[in-house]
């Protein structure tokens, strides 16, 4: 994992890159993804939400950010553009890029009203109905119901007999083994599944892919952002409406939260089976990731607790585990 570079660097590309004469800037504890760092920009007359990405992939979600923002959603933050016009830099550390700071509060911190429940569903329906040009088509990835995260905890089975030194890590193996049983039935149950979805490539909508709680962002004035674009895709509708409902985080889990979200979001045939994989797969892909964390010989001790109070929080009753069982 990288390490956060010196505020003093930042305060320099910021200067140079965008003009901003910034203040200081705060490391901020938010996002799962272990090469970024997000910082608050402390500048007049307004701050600035930055984001530094130390990964080489290519940043296929500006193309689609410019698309939601020339197509009027207004419910995105769209990127402050560089002094040259473009909406990443890439400095000699690190990509850069600079957004609007938004005072606000996420999903998980807040409940949505019914009226922004409503407006979500609309938003929603907005982004799933655009005509995506070929051009930003082939830079996305598409849905392949790859069996990846599967794999990786059906593999889990060898790491959780090795004896560790760390305190967090053999707390988790003891829970992990203790809920073995319903971890196979999720596996097993997305195996099949899978063996009975037949994809369709020409029904495939433009996907935020990761649309839980933790990213929307909802405004003293009641507004609300859907942020955190950076992996967005082609695939079902179901990618991302598996998650109205599905309780990812023990929110979003009551009957009226759906039922006002479908009022905005309209009549749709939503495929059953299709929905109740992904919200398998979804678990599936969770328990991997946190087991890779906890399992690894970083000294991340504060990681590693988060990662193990997340994973137990699924198995809570009424949690995504419930839910995923629930809809079979």
């Amino acid at each position: 994992m990288p390490k956060p570079i010196q505020e003093s660097q930042i305060i320099q590309i910021l200067k140079v890159n965008y003009a901003i004469d910034a203040l200081s800037t705060q490391l901020l504890p938010l996002g799962a993804d272990m090469n970024a760092f997000v910082y608050k920009v402390n500048a007049k007359p307004n701050p600035y939400f930055l984001k530094l990405k130390y990964s080489n992939h290519e940043e296929t979600h500006l193309a689609v950010m410019q698309l939601l923002h020339d197509s009027d959603i207004k419910e995105i933050i769209f990127p402050i553009a560089a002094m040259d016009g473009k909406l990443i830099r890439q400095t000699d550390h690190c990509k850069m890029i600079v957004y609007p700071f938004i005072d606000g509060q996420n999903g998980f911190e807040q409940k949505l009203t019914k009226n922004q429940w409503i407006e979500f569903g609309r938003t929603l329906k907005k982004i799933h109905t655009l005509l995506v040009p070929f051009s930003i088509q082939i830079q996305l990835r598409k849905e392949t119901l790859s069996p990846k995260w599967r794999d990786i905890v059906k593999s889990l089975d060898v790491e959780l007999k090795v004896k560790s030194e760390n305190k967090i890590a053999t707390d988790f193996k003891h829970f992990y083994k203790s809920n073995l049983t319903a971890i196979y039935r999720l596996v097993n149950s997305a195996d099949e599944l899978c063996k009975k979805i037949h994809l369709d490539a020409n029904k495939y909508v433009l996907c935020h892919s990761d649309i839980h709680a933790g990213n929307i962002l909802i405004t003293r004035d009641g507004s609300f952002y859907i942020i955190d674009w950076d992996e967005p895709m082609m695939a079902p509708k179901e990618r991302d409406l598996m998650f109205i409902g599905g309780g990812v985080g023990n929110v979003w889990n009551l009957s009226d939260e759906a039922a006002y979200f479908y009022e905005g979001y309209g009549m749709t045939d939503i495929d059953k089976t299709i929905l109740s994989y992904y919200r398998h797969e979804r678990i599936i892909e969770d328990i991997a990731l946190y087991a890779q964390d906890i399992l690894s010989f970083s000294h991340n001790e504060q990681s590693k607790l988060d990662s193990f109070n997340h994973f137990k929080s699924m198995f809570e009753p009424k949690g995504v585990v419930d839910i995923a069982f629930s809809n079979p």
